[in-house]
């Protein structure tokens, strides 16, 4: 059983990640707009990534007798001045989401629930992840900056991601 505060917690996460899927989502049609199919791509896949994880969030606090209890999404961006920008907005976002992930892990300790913790551990390997790709790929940018062809090169690149279902999910109804 989880605790109101842990419930409360992970309620708000859930929000989270569902405003993550929806920033990315408008990431990846501004991209489309400009032209850019494989950055689109890259982030449409991050949208999708992002929806999963909201459902990890959604299984999991109704596998321990908990409720969800979904809220409206905020607003996003809807518009960049470059592929660069973009990226440099989503490694900032992955930062945030980072020290929310943080936090859970803190309320979770706090309140002694060690399963909570456990399966905060999987989204805290999760974001190291995240941040490495974001700056990846704001590094490779930058080394284009200004040279359409390595532009081209890098969105034919992100063109090729696929999404994977995350191992939380792998073995659930979803």
């Amino acid at each position: 059983m989880l605790s109101e505060k842990v419930e409360k917690a992970l309620n708000a996460q859930i929000n989270a990640e569902f405003w993550s899927a929806y920033l990315y989502l408008s990431m990846s049609a501004d991209a489309m707009q400009k032209g850019y199919k494989g950055i689109a791509n890259w982030f449409s896949i991050q949208f999708q990534e992002e929806q999963a994880h909201a459902q990890i969030f959604v299984n999991y606090v109704l596998s321990r007798g908990g409720k969800v209890t979904l809220a409206p999404i905020a607003a996003v961006k809807t518009e960049w001045a470059s592929s660069l920008e973009m990226f440099q907005d989503t490694l900032q976002h992955e930062q945030k989401v980072t020290s929310l992930i943080d936090e859970l892990c803190h309320i979770a300790m706090a309140e002694k629930d060690f399963a909570t913790s456990n399966m905060l551990n999987w989204f805290v390997t999760e974001q190291v992840e995240e941040e490495d790709n974001a700056r990846t790929i704001i590094d490779q940018l930058k080394m284009v900056e200004g040279n359409s062809v390595g532009l081209y090169m890098i969105d034919k690149e992100l063109a090729a991601r696929t999404y994977t279902v995350p191992a939380p999910l792998a073995n659930s109804a979803q």
